[in-house]
């Protein structure tokens, strides 16, 4: 079937000259003179503009009779009085004596201005005893970086130091330069980001008072909005202050001696998210997926800064174990014999 003709389509497809406007000449307005009464007291002549088309042909002369003044000729065309008014142009000023302009000694004066509150200001730091020539801050955009150099201006000390060591417990082997592959190791790297999200959306904990959080610790409110001091405090509230070193054979008879030791910051909050890690991984799954494992330990962490953890009870049996140990502080090991 053939297709149908589209008019529209042909006519988009024609060239259209169209009819260029002809030179029309402007209007040309003359002055004529309007009749007054004789006891007018306006002696000044009201001309209304008239189009000069529509007067007929001489009207310059009958207005120039009327108004006392010689016809003009046409051999003769009037000069404008600018014309001959205009004086002669002055000799060019030598170059050394011509006038300095007023932009460039606007600019040389606000430059002097600003010079002498500089100076003002130098004194100033000298009346209040300072140095006004600090190299520190003098001949220095932005100053200099202070001295040592803060931790987040290094590169392996940008993140927190409770993350970075949280994140390291989580990986398995170690495998730290493979950590930014499509590995297992990856999975893991992304646990504390996880970790860290499920700790920030969630509702403020609600604070058990038989298990108090650490002194100085913000109020529960405020806790959501800083995921890393949530964890932080969760850590260091739980983190045991002592462990039981046994001294194999100390107490006679080839038994052992319990000898209670104190720990570093490192070592208790290793110590604590161990137990928290081993409690996760007895607690059944939810469901799969690689957002199963950091959401069990997420919920594990509320659990401690709630009160409602299994952790806090191996904290107490803990102390209390060192505090019962705590007679054998001052035992000396013998010499041991070459």
């Amino acid at each position: 079937m053939p297709p149908r003709l589209n008019v529209w389509a042909a006519c988009r497809a024609l060239s259209i000259r169209p009819r260029p406007l002809s030179a029309r000449p402007p209007l040309r307005c003359a002055a004529v003179p309007v009749r007054t009464f004789a006891d007018s007291t306006n002696t000044t002549n009201t001309t209304p503009a008239v189009p000069a088309s529509k007067l007929p042909e001489g009207y310059e002369d009958v207005l120039d009779s009327l108004h006392g003044s010689a016809p003009k000729s046409p051999a003769q065309p009037q000069e404008p009085e600018a014309a001959l008014q205009q004086e002669p142009e002055p000799e060019a000023l030598k170059p050394e004596l011509q006038p300095e302009p007023e932009s460039q000694a606007e600019t040389n004066e606000s430059e002097h201005a600003d010079n002498v509150l500089q100076a003002l200001d130098k004194l100033k730091m000298i009346s209040y005893g300072l140095n006004p020539f600090d190299p520190a801050v003098e001949g220095h955009k932005y100053g200099l970086p202070q001295l040592p150099l803060p931790s987040p201006m290094h590169m392996k000390h940008r993140y927190d130091d409770v993350v970075v060591q949280l994140t390291k417990l989580i990986m398995r082997d170690g495998k730290l330069s493979k950590a930014q592959r499509l590995t297992k190791d990856n999975a893991r790297r992304q646990d504390m980001a996880m970790i860290l999200n499920y700790l920030r959306t969630s509702p403020p904990p609600k604070i058990n008072p038989s298990k108090p959080l650490m002194p100085g610790s913000p109020p529960a409110a405020h806790l959501p909005l800083d995921p890393i001091t949530y964890i932080t405090i969760a850590i260091d509230s739980v983190a045991p202050l002592v462990r039981v070193r046994a001294l194999a054979g100390a107490a006679g008879g080839g038994k052992a001696l319990d000898i209670p030791v104190p720990l570093a910051a490192r070592q208790r909050r290793r110590m604590a998210f161990q137990w928290i890690l081993d409690v996760v991984e007895k607690k059944p799954s939810k469901g799969s997926g690689r957002g199963m494992f950091p959401t069990r330990v997420a919920e594990e962490i509320v659990a401690v800064v709630e009160g409602r953890s299994g952790v806090w009870d191996k904290r107490f049996l803990l102390h209390k174990q060192a505090t019962s140990a705590r007679a054998n502080l001052n035992y000396k090991a013998p010499p041991r014999r070459h």
